[in-house]
């Protein structure tokens, strides 16, 4: 077939850019791209991350709702219907085949200008818990692509779903088992677990890993504590130096390329946004989820139980955590290989390792129509 010309819109947050990313990604390994337009806000973390991979770049000027009426949302209106035309004008000047939107609310501006010009159109959901600017846009595109089974119930139009799975995972399920851990001071080949909040960290995950400090010294597997860069210098201070010197625990505030470093880790403790689901199922690996309570809709929540149910993951609400009741339930996982391979097994068969496949053969099966 021909090559496609593709216009990306998704922004605001990096579980809505990283899958659109990938994506792309993809596409370009597989020599499918003529041209590729990514289309974002000039102030959303999408602005940096497009363009240091050269991607081309362009933006409109958009708000989200106020989830209750006022007259705020008069001007987010008149915003939106601005930036619609601005969109259409991105869109007639670059002739796409298709236009993809992966969430935030500039999806919403260039998606519906392309469904208004007949483009081809597709969103992807990459939650368990749809968001408002997917729930909006379900209403008028081609296809609605989703990631977990839950959130087909988020859609009316349920002739138009389809399920790829996240392309962050097929991202991930290419990387393979290397020596970055000895980088980050531990030993390659020791069972590893790794604790890690998120980009920007967890207080209340941080507190529970630094209690457990004592117990994790005196286990044969290794303790990889990522704090996040705001909560590291804090942290540090609260963990005596005889537990930072110990040869099986390693605290860094962050880590760059995360990805490459899970092939080698035996279990995941932390967030359950959707991003890091689809990286640690597509590769197989046994989890504790304490989801973020300070999320729309709870959305965490939903996303760990769609794991946990298969028997991939176990699930701690942050209003339970404790020091003891974490450590028990990572010693009781990492002492036992047994538990450690039905937890692995259940998790590959959750994750989607072809993901970004899956979504290029609804964009082909669209523009071919």
């Amino acid at each position: 077939m021909d090559k496609l010309r593709v216009i990306v819109s998704g922004g605001g947050t990096g579980g809505h850019i990283y899958p659109a990313m990938a994506l792309i990604k993809r596409l370009k390994e597989r020599d499918m791209i003529d041209d590729v337009l990514y289309v974002g806000t000039e102030k959303g973390l999408e602005s940096k991350i497009v363009k240091q991979a050269g991607i081309k770049f362009e933006t409109i000027e958009i708000k989200g709702f106020k989830r209750k009426l006022t007259l705020e949302n008069v001007k987010v209106m008149q915003l939106f219907l601005s930036s619609v035309g601005k969109s259409k004008k991105i869109v007639k000047n670059f002739k796409p085949d298709i236009v993809i939107g992966t969430g935030g609310y500039v999806s919403s501006a260039v998606v519906y200008a392309a469904h208004r010009l007949h483009i081809p159109t597709i969103i992807h959901e990459q939650n368990s818990i749809a968001g408002v600017t997917n729930k909006f846009l379900g209403h008028f595109v081609d296809r609605i692509a989703i990631a977990f089974k839950e959130a087909q119930d988020q859609f009316s139009e349920k002739r138009k779903i389809v399920f790829t799975g996240n392309p962050r995972a097929q991202e991930a399920v290419g990387i393979k088992p290397n020596d970055r851990l000895k980088e980050l001071n531990l030993t390659p080949g020791i069972p590893t677990v790794m604790i890690f909040g998120g980009s920007r960290g967890a207080t209340p995950i941080n507190k529970a890993a630094i209690s457990s400090m004592d117990n994790f010294s005196n286990e044969n597997y290794q303790v990889l504590f990522v704090t996040g860069r705001v909560h590291y210098d804090d942290v540090i201070k609260k963990i005596d130096k005889k537990y930072l010197n110990s040869a099986n625990i390693s605290v860094l505030p962050y880590i760059d390329n995360m990805p490459e470093v899970l092939p080698d880790i035996n279990l995941i403790v932390g967030r359950s946004g959707a991003t890091s689901i689809a990286e640690i199922t597509a590769l197989g690996i046994p989890s504790i989820f304490i989801p973020s309570p300070y999320v729309t809709h709870d959305h965490q929540t939903k996303n760990a139980m769609s794991v946990a149910k298969n028997g991939a993951a176990k699930v701690i609400p942050e209003s339970e955590l404790t020091a003891d009741g974490l450590f028990n339930e990572i010693n009781q996982i990492m002492n036992d290989e047994g538990v450690q391979k039905k937890m692995s097994e259940a998790s590959k068969k959750t994750g989607v390792p072809d993901a970004s496949d899956r979504l290029i053969k609804v964009m082909t099966t669209l523009v071919n129509k």
